[in-house]
């Protein structure tokens, strides 16, 4: 589904729903009963000279299993840190996707999402529908019991665990990725401090009323409707579901983050649309920077954005 709107009208729309009022209160609480957790990091010896490989696992607040790959240079410390997050239902890159930013002494750390592709394991026991998807597990008991809730909160978890590395610089660490991955850095910089800048390529995971308006039913955000059409076909849960959601929704959370955001945007994106996106951007009050692409969608952009990224992830200048 193409969106509707044009592009006049998405350089000021900001979303259909407003942050609850709670919505600050709801996470500072949360944030403060998620404790570092105990966490296994074992090394992996992959005959690399100049890169030490790790293997990371801990547990989420809901108990499941998180993993995440980490490559940090040998020769810098303390380093520099790339937090990168991927698409829905994918896994982490292959470990040599992570030299790239061990060559200019950056380190890498690759987060798997559970029960998506990679080894993270998913243990939640949640209500309703989970013959697809993710986004509405977990909606009919509420905010807390989301699996993004979770997955917000086992982030901010992984950050602050690769921060405590004797080896590692917390001042100098950045979060990026694509789609989910792209709403997962967003939120890596909204609820961790200690994320000093981010670069995110058409999120997911925002502007949820303007999505049902829109009948996105792309494979992203099919298992919203599968939920009406099978659960609620009259639509009498909506609103209770909309408000649920709003706890995760990415737009909310654009004012609480103070790092400089690159943000990139296909006009044709039929995935993640366009209006959802710009909802987001509108909203962040920091140093920031939309690269516009009319001419594509949800495509794998290969062609000048990831220098562009790679370049503002690994200079000392903010944004080009």
């Amino acid at each position: 589904m193409q969106d509707t709107m044009t592009l006049q009208e998405m350089l000021t729309y900001r979303g259909r729903q407003e942050v609850p009022n709670d919505f600050d209160d709801f996470w500072d609480k949360l944030l403060t009963a998620t404790p570092l957790p105990d966490y296994e990091l074992i090394e992996q010896n992959f005959g690399l000279k100049s890169v030490m490989c790790y293997q990371l696992r801990f547990q989420s607040p809901k108990g499941s299993t998180v993993f995440a790959k980490c490559l940090f240079p040998k020769q810098v410390s303390p380093c520099s840190v790339v937090f990168y997050f991927h698409g829905y239902q994918g896994q982490s890159p292959d470990w040599t996707e992570g030299l790239k930013y061990t060559a200019e002494g950056m380190g890498a750390v690759f987060m798997d999402l559970p029960g998506q592709a990679g080894q993270s394991r998913e243990n939640g026991n949640y209500t309703g529908m989970m013959v697809k998807g993710q986004v509405i597990r977990g909606m009919l008991d509420g905010s807390k019991e989301l699996f993004y809730t979770d997955v917000y909160r086992s982030i901010v978890q992984m950050i602050d665990i690769v921060a405590s590395f004797d080896w590692v610089d917390e001042q100098e660490l950045y979060s990026y990725g694509a789609s989910q991955g792209g709403a997962l850095a967003l939120i890596a910089s909204a609820l961790s401090p200690k994320i000093k800048k981010t670069a995110t390529i058409y999120p997911f995971l925002s502007d949820f009323k303007r999505v049902l308006e829109l009948q996105v039913k792309t494979e992203a955000y099919d298992e919203l409707f599968r939920y009406f059409k099978f659960s609620d076909p009259f639509h009498q849960t909506e609103e209770a579901v909309l408000s649920a959601l709003s706890y995760i929704d990415v737009k909310n959370f654009a004012h609480r983050i103070t790092c400089p955001v690159l943000f990139v945007t296909g006009l044709e994106d039929d995935v993640c649309p366009p209006s959802t996106q710009f909802a987001i951007y509108n909203r962040l009050t920091t140093t920031k920077s939309h690269h516009i692409m009319p001419d594509y969608g949800h495509d794998a952009m290969n062609v000048k954005v990831n220098d562009l990224v790679y370049d503002f992830l690994r200079n000392s200048h903010v944004l080009g």
